[in-house]
């Protein structure tokens, strides 16, 4: 009984990950409190972000032409290490990060997208605490989101 649970639940977790395709490498993917995903995909000449419920069409997807896309990278100063990709559809931006304080006892992450429309934050949605959480944020090769 206990291999057929254990089995059951990785069919589950895997199942739960969104599939970026075959030509594409994940950069992010993550289960959300509410058991919704945040992925994002590096898929050459786009960059595709979706989040949604798993195993079915997504809400909302995204993709954006890699030129338009940005990044910003920890640059190895300070307690705070984070990284994040903007992906631009119209007025809105989706945010996708991943952070951690060094220095806190805990070394808690916090990971998520945040939202903004014409430049002012209208939704963050944070990854679940007790999840797991993929990120290939650091060294991404897009222009530079810092102004």
């Amino acid at each position: 009984m206990r291999i057929f649970v254990s089995f059951a639940l990785g069919l589950i977790s895997l199942s739960a990950m969104a599939d970026c395709g075959k030509d594409s490498k994940q950069l992010f993917q993550c289960t959300t409190a509410k058991g919704k995903v945040i992925e994002l995909c590096d898929s050459g000449k786009t960059i595709d972000y979706s989040f949604g419920k798993p195993r079915e069409k997504p809400e909302i997807v995204v993709r954006a032409v890699r030129g338009d896309a940005s990044t910003t990278q920890y640059e190895g100063i300070g307690r705070w290490e984070s990284y994040s990709v903007d992906v631009p559809n119209g007025d809105t931006t989706y945010s996708v990060f991943w952070g951690v304080d060094k220095l806190s006892s805990n070394h808690t992450i916090e990971a998520g997208v945040n939202v903004e429309t014409n430049g002012k934050q209208v939704a963050q949605v944070l990854c679940s605490p007790n999840g797991k959480v993929l990120h290939n944020l650091e060294g991404v090769k897009l222009k530079s989101g810092r102004q």
